[in-house]
């Protein structure tokens, strides 16, 4: 699989749905998967990352 940069309206949408205010909350607390600021103040996240940070969600539980 080739790995993308997803805008955050891509990886709400792959999380089923979670609201962009949860997301920005997550962020602030570090409880979200890493993610690039762009030149333009844009974020990005590597799907390789996104994939990765649901792995340890997946164990911790």
């Amino acid at each position: 699989m080739r790995d993308e940069l997803l805008t955050v309206d891509q990886v709400l949408e792959e999380l089923g749905g979670v609201s962009r205010r949860t997301f920005d909350r997550w962020r602030e607390i570090g409880k979200a998967p890493e993610a690039l600021r762009l030149p333009n103040n844009g974020l990005r996240i590597w799907r390789s990352e996104l994939m990765r940070w649901l792995s340890t969600l997946r164990e911790a539980a």
